[in-house]
């Protein structure tokens, strides 16, 4: 949860936005980040401010139904930067849900093993290129940051993919 309130308390620390746009954002640009959807990202802003973190303004156009317009206030900008600080020093262990097949890897035979790790090994390398397609987002972001560890993690783990897929193959020999 911390890391859905930092994002949203982050994407308001530049303007103030109405939801629409936080999600257009989120679902265009933060996508290698974060997997919120609409209803979560709601939620959490609803909660922002009932806990008052952020103030709304109701906004009318023309024809158009109200929408929200959320603004972080002095208060959540000091959460922000709190829950910033905890998540740029935490250390996280990943856990990787196909670990768990790794797991139980014995208990099917090499010949239909070592194609669902070449699969795996595939759609791997797919993602990471598409991730190598994220435009810069300027010479001093953090999103390029973010970006680059992601392409680090999956570079690992394609590499593990490629050893591990080896060392079974001599197996088969």
């Amino acid at each position: 949860m911390e890391q859905r309130t930092l994002i949203l308390l982050g994407l308001l620390m530049s303007q103030s936005q109405h939801g629409y746009q936080i999600n257009e954002f989120i679902e265009r640009n933060l996508s290698a980040v974060t997997d919120m959807k609409k209803p979560t990202a709601y939620a959490t802003l609803d909660k922002l401010s009932h806990n008052g973190y952020i103030d709304i303004q109701l906004e009318q156009e023309g024809n158009r139904p109200t929408r929200k317009v959320y603004s972080i206030n002095d208060s959540g900008k000091e959460y922000f930067y709190e829950l910033l600080l905890n998540n740029l020093s935490s250390a996280e262990s990943v856990n990787y849900h196909g670990d768990i097949g790794l797991m139980f890897i014995d208990f099917l035979p090499l010949e239909k093993t070592i194609p669902a790790l070449e699969e795996r090994l595939n759609n791997n390398k797919k993602l990471l290129e598409l991730i190598k397609q994220t435009p810069s987002h300027g010479e001093r972001s953090g999103v390029n940051l973010a970006v680059e560890h992601k392409m680090a993690m999956l570079e690992a783990e394609v590499a593990f993919l490629e050893k591990s897929i080896g060392k079974l193959a001599t197996h088969l020999e």
